[in-house]
């Protein structure tokens, strides 16, 4: 008789750590849904093919509605139970909250708060009444921390890091477990596309393997951990040090990574004082 593989769900599984997530999982004799809204996600799948994985691509957006009910349809289309899932797809914008598009603080809730939180309904039902699965949801260190010029991704992080300490919680007498992953900075695509490239943080020239990340989540959700700050040993002695240190004094080392340098500037900085400065015009309310 034919070994019956399990099936993973991968989110994000294009590029950086998503796609890693997926040649993990492979590598551990899973079969896999991947998503990713770019046509790459194909590559990635044609790849583990390659390596006797039976993988369905799914090019959605999970910032829509429709998207998720796209994906969630492929999975149901295997007949089969899911295994365990990834929640890895997330986005960022770097730059000063008022200088940043609505639209793009808009979409970076849209994909990381919610798409995690439909898809993880649509999930979770399922395993629930498997009474078994494993779910990962990517968070990040900066979920620990005010996070200024990258406010509405570092606020999104902290509500799935929440969200997943809540579920794992209200699953515990379930045969299912929810672990959060919290990677540091990590060498993807990630800086470039928050427009981040200029920042201390995106120059950064040792960032973590997304590889070593990967493998450091896959090993955490077998275990059924509850989370894990997965990468280097610098990334990890920060998680652990940054939970000691006051909001305010992390908000400014978050500021000193993430300020772009034109919103640094001296003359930025004068017309800031000056416009705190100002008397209120008469009439004006205050």
């Amino acid at each position: 008789m034919d070994t019956v593989r399990p099936l993973a769900v991968v989110t994000g599984a294009s590029s950086g750590i998503g796609r890693e997530l997926a040649r993990t999982f492979a590598a551990h004799g899973f079969d896999l849904v991947l998503c990713a809204e770019d046509a790459a996600v194909r590559t990635v799948a044609d790849e583990l093919r390659g390596r006797g994985a039976d993988v369905t691509a799914v090019r959605a957006d999970l910032a829509t509605y429709d998207g998720v009910e796209q994906l969630h349809a492929a999975v149901l289309a295997t007949r089969r139970p899911v295994a365990a899932a990834a929640l890895n797809a997330g986005v960022g914008t770097g730059g000063a909250f008022t200088d940043t598009d609505l639209a793009d603080h808009a979409r970076v809730i849209d994909v990381n708060i919610s798409g995690t939180v439909h898809l993880a309904h649509r999930l979770l039902r399922a395993m629930v009444d498997e009474d078994e699965g494993r779910l990962l949801i990517t968070s990040s260190v900066v979920s620990m921390a005010p996070g200024p010029f990258q406010s509405v991704y570092s606020a999104s992080k902290s509500f799935l890091q929440s969200f997943a300490q809540a579920l794992r919680e209200e699953l515990k007498d379930t045969g299912v477990t929810v672990t959060s992953l919290m990677p540091g900075a990590t060498e993807t695509d990630f800086f470039h596309r928050a427009g981040m490239d200029d920042t201390r943080l995106g120059r950064l020239r040792h960032k973590d393997d997304p590889a070593r990340v990967a493998q450091d989540a896959f090993e955490a959700l077998m275990r059924g951990r509850n989370r894990v700050v997965a990468g280097s040993v610098k990334s990890r002695v920060l998680g652990a040090a940054v939970k000691a240190v006051p909001d305010r004094l992390k908000a400014a080392g978050q500021r000193y990574l993430s300020e772009p340098p034109a919103a640094a500037g001296p003359g930025r900085r004068r017309g800031r004082r000056r416009r705190r400065g100002r008397r209120p015009k008469a009439g004006r309310r205050v």
